[in-house]
């Protein structure tokens, strides 16, 4: 099936970090709202969207939230210190553009680390790497008029432009709207049909600090099984060993084995496995040594919920870069769709 490739790249420039995905919460409703019968946000800002099916109770969750920051302190010159929500690899935050949500409008900036410039530095200070609490940002405005528009506790975003290469996408955010995609248009994909399944689709909050968003939510759908949406490393490129890798870039879904916070149910992952084989859906497994996604929180929920992850390869995660491939991303959808009609 054709995917809408405009939608993933309006959803990753979308800002949204966690405890403040407003903004992709609002466009979120606006394309499922079509799609399903009933539609409602719960108190953390999950929204939870329902397509009525013949079976078990499925609860689909990808997260809306992105690694950002909060203003936490504003100096006297105007400079902005920040606090992380999420989690950020300093090698990456160099000369990095910034918006700073402020109440009245947002702010555009640049992120920098604290120290004098190469020209200035010493041999020794240019080999360290600044640690995150020694960034700051630069608005380019009078240190009255920043005290006057930025107060601590608001949210900063990084700004990137994501860019269609033609196979694979690249820009911020993939992490974990690439997912967010998938889900929208599987939704778009069961229109008409009715799922073997009674579907759930979850767009969950403040997965980045704590899988908070699916541990709420999760209790309140009750689910029977549980699948999570969510990106996974590929390590395919120069520098890393090849047994590392955890997936390919282009090879298909991955079907989550393990990761640090959930063992998928094992009886899930030979039903997708097996489903696309039948299908001849392209796949990889998945084992990930560490980090973790909402498969970790609906597992716990309740009594207990049988849970897996569907992983959608992809490269720089965690940076401004990350990168997807069109192919994997299709692979997803299919994959998706065919359990949810009960093709398994």
């Amino acid at each position: 099936m054709a995917l809408d490739y405009t939608l993933l790249k309006e959803l990753t420039e979308t800002p949204g970090i966690p405890g403040w995905e407003d903004r992709v919460r609002a466009r979120v409703l606006e394309a499922v709202k079509p799609l399903v019968d009933e539609v409602r946000t719960d108190a953390l800002g999950n929204v939870i969207a329902h397509k009525r099916g013949r079976g078990p109770r499925v609860m689909l969750a990808a997260h809306m939230d992105e690694i950002g920051f909060y203003v936490r302190h504003v100096d006297a010159r105007g400079f902005l210190r920040l606090q992380p929500a999420g989690g950020f690899d300093a090698r990456n935050l160099f000369a990095r553009q910034v918006v700073v949500h402020a109440r009245e409008g947002d702010l555009v900036g640049v992120l920098n680390p604290g120290g004098r410039p190469i020209h200035l530095s010493t041999p020794e200070e240019r080999k360290k790497v600044p640690e995150i609490r020694e960034f700051f940002v630069d608005l380019g405005l009078p240190a009255d008029e920043v005290q006057a528009r930025v107060r601590v506790g608001d949210p900063v975003t990084l700004r990137q432009e994501t860019l269609d290469l033609g196979r694979v996408l690249t820009g911020k955010a993939m992490d974990d709207r690439a997912s967010v995609f998938l889900l929208i248009e599987a939704l778009k994909a069961l229109a008409g049909k009715t799922p073997a399944y009674d579907v759930y689709a979850v767009f969950t909050t403040q997965e980045e600090v704590g899988l908070r968003g699916a541990v709420t939510s999760a209790y309140g759908v009750e689910p029977e099984i549980g699948i999570a949406l969510d990106v996974t490393l590929a390590v395919d490129t120069p520098g890393a060993p090849e047994e590392e890798a955890v997936t390919r870039l282009g090879e298909g879904v991955g079907i989550k084995v393990m990761d640090g916070a959930s063992i998928s149910d094992r009886r899930l992952v030979t039903t997708f496995v097996d489903l696309a084989e039948k299908k001849k859906i392209p796949y990889q497994m998945e084992v990930l040594p560490l980090g973790g996604t909402d498969a970790g929180a609906i597992q716990r929920a309740r009594a207990g919920v049988p849970a897996i992850t569907l992983s959608i390869p992809t490269r720089y995660i965690h940076t401004v870069t990350e990168t997807v491939h069109k192919a994997d991303l299709e692979a997803g959808v299919n994959l998706l769709v065919a359990y949810l009609l009960g093709e398994a």
